[in-house]
């Protein structure tokens, strides 16, 4: 099932007909999506607009990650330490230039990022307007908007706290102002000391492989350690060479074209799904030179089995993906005690555990990765979904408490919430349910199963240390949940 709307606007003619006819019709934006592994430059001749605030403190940190990544850097208003950009423009062919004043007619920007870490009080938050008020059009489709900022408790002064929190307010806000271009607003709070965990995920939002992610708070911390205890320097192509990956519910949809996304930066990927899917989960495998297990995870042996069978095939795992799930839907004066059962047992339960006999076995690698499949129905709940919803709010629960204790063998713990994604699932939702729920994001539209492998490839890569504890929604910025 295809997305009529969203073919429609790929086509200018109709996109003019509606438009001049003044037709309440929205038209949604086609997404700017990767459609090749990482590359050294991803953001290669790509304007982007850099703010700073007073007493700011990641201006360098970004004015490395700009140049490396193959950016042009066009500087905006004052305060800016033009010394922070001279050597990186050097190394990387990239200098930085002044935005001028008044802004060209034609400018169009990629991105525009404010270090907003020296805001204090609210008369501050001025330089918001300052920086986006004039730029806000001069996002271009499938652009960028970031705003760097500190936890807000950390200082421990209420104004600032104030402040810094007000941030992820206008980012949400903003978010949904810039969707109907196909462009997307986030707020990265960085922790005094994680400043080196920012290239990576600043790369990441900036790029192509962010399309569908919108209007979110990202989290970056010193909580998982790093060998040696000091953050190494990450890899920028085939981030996840020589590591083996645990992907459950392999054979289908988000799971098989995680698979793909994975085996494409490197890893060997360990495809799982139910004895029944044999046939398609093979053929996953074979495509991405991969293997098969399987299993049906529920099963009371299930995680003995699953780790014992990573530990004689490859000695270990790197990264654990449970994105194996089922829905058993009916309103609970409706439903049956063993379709709540089986909702709880697989999509919870099961996840539990499997990662249980992995740490207990030693199975699963120093500084590796688990990431699980929550959903936007565990944030906001969904009619006839108590079952579905409670466990994918158990899971959001799980990573939380999960992250600290494996922090100190450096392993980060994250989850994924999904909005509506375009899988067979959803082209079984009745026709108007369907296209209610295509257009209450910011960006109009669903998700593709890549948006969500996407954000899987990045959280299993050496540059998503700074994230653990959090999840993360792939929605959209969907109108419901938080």
């Amino acid at each position: 099932m295809t997305d009529f709307l969203l073919e429609l606007s790929k086509n200018p003619n109709a996109k003019n007909v509606i438009k001049t006819l003044g037709l309440p019709i929205p038209m949604p934006q086609p997404l700017a999506r990767a459609n090749a592994p990482w590359e050294e430059r991803p953001l290669a001749d790509q304007k982007v607009v850099v703010g700073v605030s007073p007493g700011a403190e990641l201006a360098g940190v970004v004015a490395e990650t700009l140049a490396k990544a193959g950016a042009d850097p066009v500087l905006a208003g004052e305060g800016h330490d033009e010394a922070l950009w001279k050597a990186p423009g050097e190394a990387y062919g990239r200098p930085a230039t002044r935005l001028a004043d008044p802004i060209p007619e034609r400018f169009l920007a990629h991105g525009v990022v404010l270090d907003a870490t020296g805001l204090s009080t609210p008369a501050e938050l001025g330089a918001l307007y300052e920086l986006f008020h004039p730029l806000a059009g001069r996002i271009g489709r499938s652009g960028r908007a970031i705003v760097l900022a500190r936890p807000h408790l950390a200082s421990g002064a209420p104004a600032r706290a104030a402040t810094q929190r007000a941030l992820e307010g206008f980012v949400r806000a903003l978010a949904k102002e810039l969707g109907k271009r196909g462009a997307t607003a986030h707020v990265i709070y960085v922790e005094d000391g994680a400043e080196g965990r920012l290239p990576a995920l600043l790369r990441y939002l900036l790029s192509n492989r962010s399309a569908f992610l919108s209007g979110q708070p990202w989290r970056l911390s010193k909580l998982a350690h790093e060998g040696g205890g000091t953050d190494r320097e990450v890899p920028l192509t085939r981030p996840l060479a020589k590591k083996v990956v645990l992907l459950t519910g392999a054979a289908r949809g988000i799971g098989a074209a995680t698979a793909k996304l994975l085996a494409a930066e490197g890893a060997h990927v360990v495809c799982l799904d139910r004895p029944e899917d044999d046939a398609p989960l093979s053929q996953v495998a074979r495509e991405i030179g991969g293997s098969v297990l399987l299993q049906d995870v529920s099963a009371p042996d299930a995680p003995e089995r699953i780790a014992e069978a990573l530990s004689a095939a490859h000695g270990g795992v790197d990264v654990v993906v449970h994105n194996a799930g089922v829905t058993r839907d009916r309103t609970l004066a409706k439903m049956k005690r063993a379709h709540w059962d089986q909702a709880i047992d697989i999509n919870l339960g099961a996840v539990i555990a499997i990662d249980e006999a992995l740490i207990a076995r030693g199975v699963l690698r120093d500084g590796g990765r688990v990431v699980c499949l929550s959903s936007v129905a565990g944030i906001a709940g969904n009619m006839g979904q108590t079952n579905y919803a409670a466990s994918k709010a158990g899971i959001i629960g799980y990573v939380e408490a999960l992250a600290p204790a494996l922090a100190p063998r450096g392993i980060t713990a994250n989850a994924i919430a999904p909005g509506f994604i375009e899988t067979r699932l959803t082209d079984a939702i009745p026709a108007v349910i369907r296209e209610v729920g295509r257009r209450l994001s910011n960006l109009g539209q669903g998700g593709l199963p890549r948006d969500i492998g996407d954000l899987v490839v990045f959280l299993a890569s050496p540059g998503s240390q700074g994230l653990t504890g959090q999840t993360l929604r792939a929605c959209g910025g969907a109108f419901i949940g938080a």
